[in-house]
Parts: C-alpha cells; sequence; structure tokens
C-alpha cells in the first residue's frame, strides 16, 4: 500500500520486476509479478513474464500453469505456446513439447523460436534430418540471430557431416565475430577433420579471454593427444579434470583420440580406468 493507503502503482511494479529479470534476480520478479496480479489476475504481460521467470528458476510446472492461464485469455499465443514448450521439455514431457511447439508454429509461422525450440527437440530424440529442417526454417525466418545456425552446424556435427559443420560456424563467424559458441565449435569441426593445428590456434584465443574454459581446455588435450604430444595432453587433461571430474573422466574415457594412452599409467591413474 501506497501513501493514504492507495495501491501501489503497477507500472512502477511491473518496471522494478523487469528490472530484477535484467539482473538475473528472477525469484524477486516472481515477487513482483504476483504483486501486479493480484491486482489484475488477467495482466498478459505479467502473466508471461511470471512464465518467463519460472522457467529461469527451473520451476517448471509453475510456469506451464501460469503459460496456461496466458492460452485461456488467448489460445493462440505463440510466445506463450513456445515457452510452456520449453517448460514441457525441460520436465522431460517430449510429446507435450512437440505438440505445444506445433501449435505455436500454427499460431504464427513467422515465429522463429518455435521453430528453433522445436528443431532443439527433434535434435534430442535422434531425429536429426528433421532437426535440420526445422531449423533451416528458423534461419530463413531470422537470419538475424546466429543460435539457429549455430544449433544447425552441431547438429551437422553429430552427423559426422564435418565439412558443413566447419561452413556453417565460420558463416556465424563472419557474421557474428563476438560469438564464443561458434568460434569453439569451429575449433571442434577443425579437430573432427583433423586438423589439429588450425584447432589449437582456435582454442588459445578463446583461452586468451577465458582461461578457465573446461571445454575448451578438454578439447585442447584432445587435440596434443592426437598431434602425439603426450605430456602436453596430459596436463591439459589434469586441468580439465580437476574442473570437473566427472564429467571431463567420462568423456576421456570413451575418446578415440585417447586410445593410444590407454595403458599409460599418468593417463589411467587421471581418469581412474
Amino acid at each position: 500500500m501506497g501513501l493514504f493507503g492507495s495501491k501501489e502503482n503497477p507500472e512502477d511494479i511491473r518496471y522494478n520486476a523487469m528490472s530484477m529479470m535484467e539482473r538475473n534476480q528472477p525469484k524477486a520478479a516472481v515477487s513482483l509479478f504476483n504483486k501486479i496480479l493480484k491486482q489484475n489476475s488477467t495482466d498478459t504481460e505479467a502473466l508471461y513474464n511470471k512464465g518467463l521467470a519460472l522457467n529461469q528458476m527451473k520451476k517448471y510446472s509453475d510456469a506451464v500453469t501460469c503459460f496456461d492461464k496466458l492460452l485461456e485469455i488467448n489460445p493462440k499465443d505463440a510466445q506463450a505456446l513456445n515457452n510452456k514448450g520449453i517448460a514441457m521439455a525441460e520436465n522431460g514431457n517430449i510429446q507435450a513439447a512437440s505438440e505445444c511447439y506445433d501449435e505455436a508454429i500454427v499460431a504464427d509461422p513467422k515465429y522463429a523460436a518455435s521453430f528453433f525450440n522445436k528443431g532443439v527437440l527433434l535434435d534430442k530424440i535422434q531425429e536429426h534430418e528433421l532437426a535440420l529442417t526445422v531449423l533451416e526454417k528458423a534461419i530463413s525466418i531470422d537470419s538475424r540471430k546466429p543460435n539457429a545456425m549455430v544449433y544447425k552446424g552441431i547438429v551437422l556435427g553429430k552427423m559426422k557431416r564435418h565439412e558443413e559443420a566447419l561452413n556453417c560456424f565460420q558463416n556465424v563467424c563472419k557474421k557474428h565475430p563476438s560469438n564464443q559458441d561458434a568460434f569453439f565449435q569451429k575449433g571442434v569441426q577443425l579437430a573432427e577433420l583433423g586438423k589439429h593445428e588450425k584447432a589449437l590456434d582456435v582454442f588459445d584465443d578463446i583461452l586468451k579471454k577465458y582461461k578457465d574454459n573446461v571445454n575448451v581446455i578438454y578439447a585442447k588435450s584432445r587435440s596434443k593427444a592426437a598431434l602425439k604430444k603426450y605430456p602436453e595432453a596430459l596436463e591439459l587433461l589434469k586441468q580439465a579434470i580437476s574442473r570437473n571430474p566427472k564429467i571431463i573422466r567420462k568423456w576421456a574415457k570413451e575418446e578415440p583420440m585417447f586410445t593410444i594412452l590407454h595403458n599409460d599409467d599418468k593417463f589411467r591413474a587421471l581418469v581412474k580406468l
């Protein structure tokens, strides 16, 4: 309550809530959106942003409830359908998520995010060819954003179409020189193509800015091993394991580039082989 018992101004609350979202404080934002919704339970902007904040907090079931309230008001709200799909997918409900994305695509065929998320979902269930088709659609709708092109490259890499994947990441790097995901993936694809010296140049450039990035350190270790620079490879692997023991040990045990080291005592001790 404000002065003389008057209600707080919803627009002031909204401004503060959005500021909290920008500062990555979704819990505080939800509390403020609830104040707005207490005054007006059908405030669509507050409902939508509350849903986004709940997704950020990984409270996916609560987010679904929020987006469902929006969809009662407007069943063809593509953004609500898309973000409900994200919550469903995170909750492991793949079929329902897929249906949400399909509904969002029908509701607004020009909304690239629904195609992107559908492509990601298809990739996760190993439907790589279909994923590529849907991601291409996302790219054609909004070519300015790099996310769909980056993901297309990742899918191509999984399909062992490494030249195409590399081409994809090089295109993103040209258009978006600061996109570190594309730059890193360019290095990964160079390594997959056996161009390890070029891959190492990429990884070294990234490590100048992000010296503790475990994925880059591990990727560099792989390329060093492929070039038979085993002491350097093992030292880098040790660094990577110190930052994320469980995942890196699992990767290293399954990595073909490390197969030659399986009888090396230091390697065996590092990965607990």
